[in-house]
């Protein structure tokens, strides 16, 4: 007997005479996230003929096609061929890493731009983003939330928007996850490295622009390199992928500025690990699992 994973059928639509879209459920979770990842990275092996992109996200999949190369239905059958095997497979793991990204929470940088951005952008003009996260998620104070945000990991559920920015899902029971609703309008302004928060998302941005997540932090390290100068970005210009776990390790300014350093020396390394991600033990026992994924990250160098 083969286990199913238990969602409803996937909803299979075409987006003009070039585009797949294929709907796994129409709310994010770790089921249909590992679908998603997983009929994408299946599709990219196949390698058709015609098959111009394969973008996966939150719980869906759109795929780019040339129909004067690949038939329509043909692209049809194979996705859904692949959609089959995620589902009934005996095992539904994944071989991704961990990464750790170093992060200076409170930071001047995010503050000057939060506090130039309160009345009529902001819920509450009078306080802090953090402080705003801490009341409307019950907890005690911005410190408390800060813990929180950084004490377990977290899965890159899609990169986009702008070039390498992840969005990122805590892999945490739903009843305990940080929820915070976006500006009432966007800013216009967003340091690079932000780690902002969006509806029960966290996100880094990786370049600076507009933006109405609420903003926490700033990363200590680059995520996009294009002039891949960097030892991590050699294979490819953007640091994160779809699959990828995240652990957020908080850093004093004197460690932000030493971090600074070794990037401009062109020697950073983010400190990361290979691990197999289990969606059935994940979802079984997160406290016990997230301690195991986070001890992957011990033996790490970088």
């Amino acid at each position: 007997m083969t286990e199913t994973l238990h969602l409803p059928t996937a909803r299979y639509t075409w987006g003009g005479d070039e585009f797949l879209f294929v709907e796994f459920d129409e709310a994010m979770n770790l089921t249909a996230n590992y679908l998603a990842t997983t009929v994408a990275q299946g599709l990219t092996g196949l390698a058709l003929d015609g098959v111009v992109d394969v973008c996966p996200a939150n719980a869906s999949l759109l795929v780019r096609f040339d129909p004067d190369v690949l038939a329509p239905e043909e692209l049809k059958r194979r996705t859904q061929e692949l959609e089959s095997q995620a589902r009934t497979s005996t095992q539904h793991r994944a071989q991704t890493r961990i990464i750790e990204v170093p992060v200076w929470y409170q930071d001047p940088y995010t503050a000057e731009v939060v506090q130039r951005f309160r009345e009529g952008y902001h819920q509450d003009p009078s306080g802090t983003d953090l402080d705003y996260a801490a009341h409307v998620n019950g907890l005690a104070d911005a410190a408390e939330f800060i813990r929180r945000h950084h004490g377990s990991p977290w899965l890159v559920s899609m990169v986009g928007f702008v070039a390498g920015l992840p969005f990122m899902y805590q892999l945490v029971p739903r009843e305990q996850q940080l929820e915070v609703p976006k500006y009432l309008s966007p800013r216009t302004d967003t340091p690079p490295l932000t780690v902002g928060h969006g509806g029960c998302f966290a996100c880094i941005y990786s370049v600076r622009g507009a933006g109405g997540y609420q903003m926490f932090g700033i990363a200590a390290a680059p995520i996009y390199d294009p002039a891949q100068e960097l030892p991590d970005f050699r294979d490819f210009l953007i640091l994160f992928r779809p699959g990828d776990l995240v652990k957020f390790r908080p850093v004093d300014e004197a460690e932000y500025r030493s971090i600074q350093e070794q990037v401009e020396a062109g020697i950073w390394r983010f400190k990361q690990a290979p691990v197999t991600f289990d969606v059935e033990a994940a979802l079984a026992d997160p406290d016990t699992y997230n301690r195991t994924l986070l001890e992957a990250l011990d033996g790490a160098e970088n």
